[in-house]
């Protein structure tokens, strides 16, 4: 587990640098200003919007911070107009501006400042929620457990905020849809990577397949989906193509590497062996969504229908007591089971038979598991002896005069005759032990007087 854990934070980290870029996009492009009515000015790189500045000065202000192309300068303009004019109907904006000049500069620890600035004034602003969702994202993913808490709070508001956002008047149709739409692929997201820590795995599914991670080849998440799948219980089988997925998508060979190890390994486990998943990792770079290959993956048999396997394969007669005990254990499972059961406790009754059809007695090797002077609870099979666990208790006809020391290898006769499915026990009756020696009835004692003397004599 640790070294899932070690790749589900590289994934997280990859995902949520690839969306600061999508963010700092679409920061960069609002302009939520008009100039005021009494000033003329060039009509150059005005922008048009509901929110008016009133103030020429503090027009010109914004107006010029909000067109300088480098970062640095235009972080600190609007730093500076937000401290110059701190009541400004553009406040908001001006923080935005700078927060989106901080993320081209790569500087995370303003950027997740600016955003917190931002929503101590506006809790719903959708862009800051979006920053300090995905960094408290990059801080659970590297450790940081005290994180999870405000990680999965603020994804919850990202969800609520996003259907209300209201569509800057600047921003054209189709470019405020893309940006609702990376939003929700964050919050969503992040909400999903918040049940996969919590062991939720139907929530985090849900909020998986909402992030339209899959449509948009965002690996990460992705990858996470899958995670949630295969350690569903019972196991979802698109996790295996949302694992080979990711695989298609991982940018290293050490990313491939590792999320093909989880993948194939779990593969075996469900599948019983490795057939068809280098046919999985193939197709599944080419296709969009899970194709025929993944509904074809059968599981391995279980245990019971292993037991029911054993003896339509195989004469029961020719198996050993372990392959007897494995068979008959599964007794009450299916009618499958009840059928194979059957079977082999008439191939052990045909054991004990002498060649007239007479009952016969069978002769084991056991050890020990304890005794006492009626009876004996030993171990037949090898695993059984070895970890010292009894299948055979032994009903002697005769009781012993010194029962025989647990650990002891000692052979047995009699006649099995029941046994109890779970815990597994062989019953023996009519049994005896060849090398003990029967306890020895003493004769009673009886008592004569002769010549005032008494005498005690054994008859």
């Amino acid at each position: 587990m640790k070294e899932l854990f070690q790749m589900r934070k590289v994934l997280v980290t990859i995902v949520l640098a690839l969306t600061t870029s999508a963010l700092a996009q679409g920061t960069t492009q609002q302009q939520p200003a008009q100039q005021p009515a009494t000033q003329k000015a060039d009509q150059t790189n005005i922008p048009t919007s509901q929110k008016v500045i009133k103030d020429p000065a503090e027009y010109n202000a914004y107006i010029t911070a909000l067109n300088m192309t480098d970062p640095a300068a235009k972080a600190r303009a609007m730093e500076t107009f937000v401290q110059q004019y701190p009541n400004s109907i553009v406040k908001i904006e001006a923080l935005e501006q700078a927060m989106g000049a901080y993320q081209q500069l790569k500087d995370a620890a303003k950027v997740e400042a600016t955003a917190k600035r931002i929503l101590q004034l506006r809790p719903k602003n959708v862009r800051a929620l979006a920053i300090v969702t995905f960094i408290d994202r990059s801080a659970v993913a590297g450790g940081q457990a005290n994180k999870l808490d405000d990680m999965c709070s603020e994804a919850d508001k990202g969800i609520a905020a996003v259907p209300t956002w209201e569509k800057p008047a600047d921003m054209k149709d189709d470019e405020f849809g893309k940006l609702k739409t990376q939003m929700t692929a964050i919050f969503e997201g992040t909400a999903g990577f918040c049940d996969l820590q919590r062991k939720d795995y139907a929530a985090a599914i849900e909020h998986y397949e909402k992030s339209g991670a899959v449509g948009a080849n965002n690996m990460g998440d992705i990858y996470q989906l899958g995670l949630a799948e295969l350690e569903s219980n019972p196991i979802n089988k698109n996790g295996f193509w949302h694992i080979a997925k990711a695989y298609s998508l991982a940018p290293t060979q050490a990313a491939k590497d590792a999320i093909n190890n989880y993948g194939r390994s779990k593969y075996i486990n469900y599948h019983g062996n490795a057939d068809g998943w280098d046919n999985i990792l193939a197709v599944a770079a080419t296709q969009k969504a899970p194709g025929p290959e993944i509904a074809a993956i059968t599981p391995k048999p279980t245990p019971a229908e292993l037991a029911c396997k054993a003896v339509q394969d195989n004469d029961p007669a020719e198996l050993s007591f372990a392959d007897w005990e494995y068979i008959l254990q599964f007794r009450d499972v299916a009618p499958c089971n009840k059928e194979a059961a059957d079977k082999v406790w008439a191939a052990i009754q045909n054991k004990q038979k002498d060649s007239k059809g007479q009952q016969a007695k069978l002769k084991l090797n056991v050890k020990v598991i304890s005794a006492t002077n009626d009876s004996v609870d030993a171990a037949m099979t090898e695993d059984n002896q070895k970890d010292n666990k009894a299948d055979l208790h032994v009903v002697l006809e005769k009781p012993l005069a010194k029962p025989p020391a647990a650990g002891a290898m000692v052979d047995v006769i009699g006649v099995i005759s029941d046994y109890t499915p779970s815990p597994f026990m062989f019953t023996m009756t009519k049994a005896s032990l060849p090398s003990a020696k029967p306890a020895i009835k003493k004769k009673p004692v009886t008592r004569r007087r002769h010549g005032g003397a008494t005498r005690r004599h054994r008859k």
